[in-house]
């Protein structure tokens, strides 16, 4: 093998200068590249470099360099949002003006609600509650019909516009379960744990229930109700059902009962106008779980 430029001629053809590499006694040749090749190449330099100064190129400070015909794709899109939004104003202001009860009864709106809606679920509310809204441990399924504060059309609304548990917005709802590890004994968690599970129909120990319903009746039984099934005033869940939203196994049922649990709804009244608000109340109540 020989580092050198050499020309070599391989057999038939005229000798073609190598680029001096050599691998196992194969050497490389150095053609030149095809002409209609080089000239696209110069061609795409030349373009990109028109480019840089007819458009915005060059990222600064606090913009990008506006390019000679002074384009500007934040300008163009806050453009089209003004279009689109003053061509829907009419249907807004009928959506605004309209009672939630009264939009399935106007076709129009009720297809500009379930479209929008459906637009704004999945821009705000997916992240929480998935994209098709079965929500996953620790955020509620909207497409069942266990609500925890009111699935008709008008406790949807006020639990997007106001949330749960936000902080400086005085229409939302309060309501957290304690952590009775703070106030009850370990047995006594264990027996109320067990009789919570009775009521579940979940698997529980026959032998805590009678000592975990006296707990129950003494320390849950204001929230969720003598029976266990629930109140939808205080966010109180049902307890006999089998929809749980942190899971009804009975770690998760002690873990409840230990540490309580508060989970924040965002309030959206400062975020989306309120023609969003009622657009995605319409599509979440029309997914089949609303009442």
């Amino acid at each position: 093998m020989s580092p050198d430029n050499k020309k070599v001629k391989p057999a038939g053809e005229k000798e073609i200068e190598t680029t001096g590499h050599s691998w196992d006694g194969i050497r490389e040749f150095n053609n030149p590249l095809p002409r209609w090749w080089l000239w696209t190449f110069y061609a795409t330099v030349i373009w990109g470099l028109a480019y840089m100064v007819v458009y915005p190129a060059f990222p600064l400070l606090k913009q990008a360099t506006q390019g000679l015909i002074g384009y500007d794709s934040r300008a163009s899109l806050e453009e089209d949002i003004n279009h689109y939004n003053q061509a829907n104003a009419p249907l807004d202001t009928a959506l605004v003006s309209t009672a939630l009860d009264d939009i399935s009864a106007r076709p129009d709106l009720a297809h500009y609600a379930a479209t929008g809606g459906a637009a704004v679920f999945k821009t705000f509310c997916a992240q929480c509650h998935g994209a098709g809204a079965a929500g996953a441990k620790g955020y509620p399924n909207l497409l069942d019909d266990d609500w925890l504060w009111g699935g008709s059309l008008g406790d949807i609304h006020l639990t997007i516009r106001h949330g749960i548990r936000q902080e400086g917005d005085d229409d939302t709802r309060f309501s957290e379960m304690p952590a009775f590890g703070e106030i009850l004994e370990r047995p006594e968690i264990a027996d109320v744990t067990h009789y919570v599970l009775s009521i579940a129909g979940s698997t529980h120990n026959p032998s805590l229930v009678n000592s975990g319903r006296k707990i129950f009746a003494e320390n849950c039984a204001d929230c969720h109700g003598p029976e266990g099934r629930g109140n939808r005033d205080l966010g109180a869940p049902n307890l006999t059902d089998r929809i749980w939203l942190y899971g009804r196994s009975q770690k998760a049922v002690a873990e409840t009962i230990t540490n309580g649990r508060k989970g924040m709804m965002p309030a959206w009244q400062d975020r989306l106008t309120e023609a969003q608000i009622r657009q995605v109340t319409y599509y979440i109540h029309q997914l089949g779980g609303g009442e």
